[in-house]
């Protein structure tokens, strides 16, 4: 009797089992790359009440960050500023603006449109409630805002600049010393490791620190050049043993999960 199906079918189950794995792959790419932080928050700027403008505040103004998010350094949260914050320059500077009509109705009693609501700003960075994160924890250990939030003084609408996913948190964990600078530059968002020379890194290191201390925390360099630019991660380095930073290691989970 002759076969009643052709040949070829023979290999038909390998097929449907090659095509679907093929597919399976293909879906679990597009599911690693497309459902990552990096690719649904990267570039997230949402239009705000009030446009404004970081780059002419922070970059050309040069207000300090903690004049707006004035409880960084104390809190685990970094606040958005209240209008009164705002009203307290505008009310001089600016005043006729429409852009700053949400901030009138806010803050200026003696405008006609006033209501006293708070301006609704649009959250920008927000951590997931199962995410455990101490703003002041950060600071506090010479963790700049241009590590999470990019260089913000260059931003005429802020938006996402880093993933902030779980591995990337956990990149800085592993390697503090990629990223720790003095107290005193933390919110200085243009600081490099070059704009610190050694001598004035070791006059910072001395006044926290004992001689000895100081030696072991930054040895000499190598070609024995007292003047030799330091790198991030000697001035970093230094930092993690001065303040015995720890962080929670990824083994332990409880340290950013509570």
């Amino acid at each position: 009797m002759a076969n009643f199906f052709p040949r070829w079918t023979n290999t038909l189950p390998l097929q449907v089992v090659v095509a679907l794995g093929v597919m399976g792959l293909g879906v679990s790419a597009a599911v690693t790359y497309y459902f990552t932080p990096k690719y649904t928050r990267v570039g997230y700027q949402p239009d705000q009440p009030v446009p404004y403008d970081h780059k002419l505040h922070v970059g050309q103004l040069g207000m300090d960050c903690r004049y707006c998010h004035s409880f960084v350094e104390k809190s685990g949260h970094a606040n958005v500023p209240a209008a009164s914050t705002c009203w307290n320059c505008h009310q001089h500077v600016k005043l006729g603006s429409p852009k700053l009509e949400p901030i009138r109705k806010a803050a200026d009693k003696n405008y006609e449109g006033y209501d006293g609501n708070p301006v609704e700003w649009v959250r920008v960075h927000r951590a997931p409630d199962y995410v455990y994160f101490d703003h002041s924890a950060h600071v506090n250990r010479g963790v700049s805002c241009v590590s999470c939030h990019g260089d913000i003084s260059e931003m005429r609408v802020v938006y996402h600049a880093e993933e902030q996913s779980m591995s990337w948190c956990l990149d800085c964990h592993k390697q503090p010393e990629k990223h720790l600078r003095p107290l005193d530059e933390v919110f200085n968002l243009k600081w490099q490791p070059e704009d610190l020379s050694r001598k004035d890194f070791t006059d910072y290191l001395a006044g926290k620190a004992d001689a000895a201390k100081v030696a072991e925390l930054l040895p000499l360099p190598k070609n024995g050049n007292p003047d030799e630019l330091l790198s991030q991660e000697e001035i970093g380095s230094a930092l993690k043993k001065l303040w015995n930073i720890h962080p929670p290691s990824p083994n332990n989970c409880s340290g950013c999960h509570r």
